[in-house]
């Protein structure tokens, strides 16, 4: 049997707000989803768990360790649907959590949602519903989603989950006329983007302007100004994300910073040298090409399907000057905006600004909107977090 969210009662949230709280802990699960799992029998919390990192057990199956021979007749509450493929990454067997549940006498249980997965959707739920388990789907279903956006959005589009970050001065400038632009932000700004998106993300994506004008080592620093060298996120605590360069005509310099083993360097097909491309790869690098675009430059939409595909990108922070970041606004690549705002500032006309282009707009009425904006404050600096809305409205 089946129950909707709108029949159950106060204390399943509560439990399910325990168990999103734990599947935050999760902070490496790449490529793995956060989940959090707890057991309650009688009332009362009998077993917990969540998934720590590729390779440890699944929230499940650390809650019902706990919970023992306890299990039998109890309810699990899950922020995901328990997984129903019996393989692991590697091709050997593995026993599903679903199955997990099953034998360890489950009799209920509460889920916040459908796991997007197709090895799983839907037949963990089936799974459980034919050995007579009653199910409850949709508590905090909201903030589950919100918990697992770059998953989803993989598992739902084939696209990573793309964060926009920029910092500009009160007058809206990334640089100035000059070109200017270290440092307009302070030194708890900076810190928070190296150590919990950089140390978070798959990627980090620059356009190759910026590695002219900047050479950007593109690594994580810690509080040591010890730079970690890349590796998956699951495997340490701190990590250096995917460097990624965006360079349609292959300008970046074979001595850049950025180029080294874990630097992707995405080119449009057109001509480019053997030379040129072994110059780069000998150093470490990947160089991908594309068909280029109406425009001739690389398709942004098949160089983050690729990524996605080909690298496992589950989410990626975009860092780029103004003309890249307009092109993923157009494409409608970009999933959230995080804008730094410093109290400095430094007028011109011709200064950059953090989305740049000919425009995404003409009409005001037509300008893309934002979800609720959340404010933090790093030191002097303002920091606006906005999803961003592409409706109708925005359709030219």
């Amino acid at each position: 049997m089946t129950v909707t969210a709108a029949e159950t009662t106060l204390p399943a949230e509560r439990f399910m707000r325990r168990a999103l709280t734990l599947a935050k802990r999760g902070k490496f699960t790449h490529p793995n989803p956060k989940v959090g799992a707890v057991i309650v029998k009688d009332g009362e919390i009998i077993g917990e768990g969540w998934h720590v990192r590729p390779g440890t057990p699944h929230a499940e199956a650390m809650a019902l360790a706990k919970a023992g021979e306890n299990a039998q007749g109890a309810t699990i509450y899950v922020t995901l649907e328990p997984c129903a493929h019996r393989q692991n990454a590697d091709g050997s067997p593995r026993l599903s959590c679903a199955e997990r549940c099953v034998q360890s006498g489950i009799t209920h249980l509460v889920c916040a949602m459908q796991d997007p997965d197709t090895r799983t959707s839907g037949r963990g739920f089936a799974l459980l519903r034919d050995a007579g388990v009653e199910t409850t789907i949709g508590i905090s279903e909201a903030a589950a989603r919100a918990l697992n956006r770059p998953f989803i959005k993989h598992r739902e589009t084939g696209l990573p989950y793309v964060l926009h970050k920029a910092a500009m001065t009160l007058d809206g400038k990334i640089a100035t006329v000059s070109g200017a632009s270290r440092w307009i932000t302070g030194e708890e700004s900076r810190a928070y983007v190296h150590r919990t998106l950089r140390n978070t993300v798959d990627a980090v994506v620059v356009g190759v302007g910026t590695v002219l004008a900047d050479d950007p080592s593109l690594t994580v620093r810690t509080g040591s100004g010890v730079r970690v060298p890349s590796g998956p996120p699951s495997s340490r605590n701190v990590h250096t994300p995917l460097r990624v360069v965006l360079d349609s005509g292959l300008r970046i310099p074979s001595m850049a910073k950025a180029i080294a083993p874990g630097t992707v360097i995405y080119a449009a097909d057109s001509p480019i040298t053997l030379q040129r491309v072994s110059e780069l790869t000998v150093r470490g690098a990947e160089v991908v090409l594309l068909p280029p675009g109406a425009d001739g430059r690389v398709d942004l939409t098949a160089a983050m399907r690729h990524l996605a595909s080909e690298h496992g990108a589950l989410s990626l922070l975009l860092e780029s000057g103004g003309e890249l970041a307009a092109g993923f606004y157009a494409a409608r690549l970009v999933d959230t905006a995080l804008f730094f705002v410093a109290p400095k500032l430094v007028g011109g006309r011709n200064a950059p600004t953090p989305i740049g282009g000919d425009g995404l707009t003409n009409d005001m009425n037509r300008a893309y909107r934002t979800g609720t904006i959340t404010v933090r404050r790093f030191g002097a600096d303002i920091a606006l977090y906005a999803d961003i809305v592409y409706d109708n409205g925005n359709d030219e």
